[in-house]
């Protein structure tokens, strides 16, 4: 290979939807990306990607990818469409727009999007200023975390807590409802180093994941229970002597009304709920408060069931009883994005909303569209990007028919045809990561992540703002925002001026790819070691006075109106799932087995489950059930199976192991309905969990037959 054609590299973020936001070398020839690998600089990247990633140049160029703008020919789901010009696809955009306005006003129309692509500028809230200014109804998007936000600003603020690089610090880790190795893995990395300096990890799941199996101790209580776990330790923290009193005393509130409500949460109490030996839940209590450093590490699956918000609230308070957070690799570590200088209300617009505009949640758009939600005016159209509800959503029968009406015009911006693009009217082709210039959120770490335009897209694609942009113009709208350029955008979407960007700059990231934001180093950050917590009082708020349910304003395009706004109990308790045994027996005997949905290890979540070598790596859509529950339904290992309740069904192969206990299945999320007999989202509800209108994916119960 000689000078000439030896590939350029250029610095890269992965744009996916994973807290650990890769900083990766893009090497790129001729406009060409040739290879993608991880940045060897970056101190958590550590020069390696995961499985998912390691081959991201095959997905720029894989030959069903959307070239040019698509207009539907055949019926809906059918993926009969014809090429068309940008110029047509905008115009005719645009026209339906405008008479759906005339005729319903603009709150028929709907945006919904999420983190198919995390960027400032191309990813979450990219569209948010457009549909703002547009007028259309407010997409609350609540997939995953929300509920986790809620119950973590309420009790500790917007601190960034523990640093997931501070780990290698820690003597004690307890991952909590997170499967690291498929989902967190460059943090996983981390964790082994202190594991063999020797640190203990401990893993709560509610299977024996990849990273459960990987633990010195794996800890398995029954799906949605783990707030009762939490409770009964804060009671043995406090009953055995193991409270950090002088800690308490000065850098909490509310102790004494937490004592009280956690006197009658004994491990005995739990163990009856959770399964968990009361006797592990002491040796647990004991040895989180005395081996400290002690770190938690809570999983956005914590909150995906109808107690999700009391739990993590529960178990945010454990690092305050014990004093955990003095030391460096101690305390809890949810999003650290909390300290990230992003300007959000630049990004969004939310003054261009207009009073009264209502709000719809992403995880019930099944009901929105087929009227089970009373919305007046109905929604009539959608534009979906950086998201797949088909595939995503819960009760995606519902989404299917209502994406089916004759009358909703859906538009999708799109790199394949998608579970859910497949039933639009027009599909327009986006950029993918080495296309176009961004710089990626993260929510899993301290840097900023800068994502360089060094490759061509290919046929007809352009990025995400790029089609914001052009359909603003055609709007006539005016403001400023809808006419920068991308980095134009960049200079505006962060608070360079921030301590938190002390020596950082665009100029800076583009030279260097990546920067740690000036919040102390993983080596001395001890954020909380004399309090200091950005709430009201300043202090670990063990109780909350008159507290109301919300949604963080990033996940509902920075939007104030309609907020939940129910009362929040003050104190952290358990509250129980509502799909159970307990609390609905008579669904129970219907069915009588709790699925548990994690992510899948080689997808992300629906992304590259369109690959064949991906879809061989993953393997097919398949059942975890323990042999218990195969034996007394006549499931022999390797059967077709069909999980089933009242909302919907799909198919599967039943893999009989004792990973999960009797009365719990599992199947992994991301699997595309067309390529399967219905994915695992068919059988879940969109009921919202206790806070945050978080989702509860973990509150179903199913029923699992064979279908040879």
């Amino acid at each position: 290979m000689n000078e000439l054609t030896k590939p350029k590299t250029f610095f890269g973020g992965c744009p996916h939807d994973c807290p650990d936001t890769c900083s990766m070398i893009f090497e790129v020839s001729g406009g060409v990306l040739q290879g993608v690998r991880g940045n060897p600089d970056h101190p958590m990247t550590r020069g390696g990607l995961c499985v998912k990633l390691k081959d991201y140049e095959v997905r720029h160029y894989h030959p069903d990818r959307v070239l040019y703008p698509l207009r539907r020919v055949g019926p809906k789901g059918s993926k009969q469409f014809e090429r068309i010009t940008w110029d047509e696809a905008l115009d005719e955009i645009v026209t339906r727009w405008k008479a759906i306005i005339a005729d319903h006003g603009p709150q028929a129309i709907i945006p919904y999007s999420y983190l198919g692509h995390q960027g400032l500028v191309h990813g979450l809230n990219g569209g948010d200023a457009f549909f703002n200014r547009l007028g259309a109804t407010v997409c609350e998007r609540t997939f995953c975390g929300e509920g986790s936000c809620t119950a973590w600003l309420l009790t500790v603020g917007p601190t960034a807590g523990l640093d997931p690089e501070s780990y290698i610090h820690s003597k004690y880790i307890v991952i909590w409802a997170c499967n690291s190795v498929s989902t967190n893995l460059h943090h996983w990395a981390i964790v082994r180093d202190a594991q063999k300096a020797g640190a203990k990890v401990v893993v709560i799941d509610a299977y024996s994941s990849r990273t459960a199996k990987a633990a010195d101790w794996h800890i398995c209580p029954k799906p949605g229970t783990d707030a009762a776990l939490a409770m009964a330790l804060i009671n043995s923290i406090i009953e055995d002597g193991l409270v950090d009193q002088d800690y308490v005393d000065n850098y909490t509130k509310g102790f004494e009304d937490l004592k009280e409500r956690a006197r009658t949460r004994t491990p005995e109490w739990a163990e009856a709920i959770t399964g968990v030996p009361a006797a592990d839940i002491r040796k647990l209590a004991y040895e989180l408060a005395t081996a400290q450093p002690a770190a938690i590490r809570m999983g956005v699956a914590l909150e995906r069931h109808f107690g999700g918000g009391q739990t993590i609230r529960a178990v945010t308070c454990i690092p305050a009883l014990t004093g955990a957070w003095r030391h460096v690799g101690g305390g809890v570590t949810q999003f650290p994005v909390w300290e990230h200088p992003y300007k959000f209300d630049v990004i969004c617009r939310p003054d261009l909303i207009p009073e009264g505009t209502r709000v719809v949640n992403n995880l019930q758009i099944g009901r929105a569209l087929t009227g089970e939600l009373p919305l007046d005016p109905p929604i009539m159209s959608m534009m979906c990007w950086n998201s797949n509800p088909v595939t995503q959503a819960p009760e995606t029968d519902k989404i299917v028919q209502g994406l089916m009406r004759d009358d909703l015009f859906l538009v999708s911006a799109e790199h394949f045809i998608s579970d859910t693009a497949s039933y639009a009217d027009i599909v327009l082709p986006a950029s993918m990561g080495a296309e176009m210039e961004d710089m990626i959120l993260s929510w899993g770490h301290l840097y900023l992540t800068y994502n360089t335009k060094c490759a061509d897209s290919p046929g007809e694609a352009i990025p995400n703002n790029e089609i914001f942009r052009r359909l603003a113009a055609r709007m006539g709208f005016e403001e400023e925002n809808f006419k920068w350029t991308d980095s134009e955008c960049l200079e505006h979407y962060v608070d360079w001026s921030s301590p938190a960007c002390e020596g950082i700059d665009l100029a800076y990231l583009r030279q260097h790819g990546f920067a740690r934001l000036k919040v102390g180093t993983p080596d001395d950050r001890a954020p909380h070691r004399e309090g200091n917590f950005p709430t009201a009082s300043g202090k670990c708020e063990l109780r909350i006075d008159g507290a109301k349910n919300f949604v963080a304003g990033p996940f509902r395009q920075m939007y104030e109106g309609f907020q939940p706004g129910e009362d929040l109990d003050p104190l952290p308790d358990y509250v129980g799932s509502r799909e159970s045994h307990t609390n609905d027996p008579e669904r129970a005997k219907r069915y009588p087995l709790n699925i548990v949905s994690p992510k899948s290890h080689g997808f992300l979540n629906s992304c590259y489950a369109n690959m064949d070598h991906k879809i061989k790596g993953q393997g097919e859509q398949f059942v975890l059930i323990n042999r218990v529950d195969a034996d007394r339904r006549a499931i022999v290992d390797g059967d077709r199976v069909q999980v089933a309740n009242d909302r919907g069904a799909f198919k599967g192969v039943a893999r009989i192991t004792g990973d999960v206990n009797p009365g719990v299945v599992v199947a992994t999320l991301g699997y595309w309905r067309q390529l399967n007999d219905g994915t695992v989202n068919s059988v879940s509800s969109s009921a919202f969990a206790d806070m945050g209108h978080a989702p509860s994916f973990s509150d179903n119960l199913v029923e699992v037959t064979r279908a040879n």
